[in-house]
């Protein structure tokens, strides 16, 4: 399961050891993001704690923060979305850049 535990941060942008990640719509006729967030979070390493910004999972776009750990670093976390967002499960979504 991926959660996070998130310990009173009003604002999880300014909150370090995170790294954010945008993905967007880029076919209309693509899933909806509320969809994407879930099959998102479904499909990325089980290591990978995630925490969906709710602002930001509407329309075109869906906001995640990744936590960082000693292990893992931010290019490895953006080549994680870019590999599952190249699921036929997340079609017309791409990381923005």
């Amino acid at each position: 399961m991926m959660t996070a535990q998130w310990q009173g941060c009003a604002d999880i942008g300014n909150a370090p050891g995170y790294v954010e990640v945008v993905t967007v719509r880029e076919d209309s006729a693509a899933p909806s993001a509320e969809t994407t967030v879930i099959r998102l979070l479904g499909l990325l390493p089980r290591h990978l704690r995630c925490v969906p910004e709710v602002a930001e999972v509407a329309g075109d776009r869906v906001r995640l923060w990744i936590a960082r750990d000693v292990a893992t670093s931010d290019s490895d976390i953006h080549r994680a979305v870019r590999a599952v967002l190249a699921d036929a499960a997340l079609w017309g979504w791409a990381q923005q850049r």
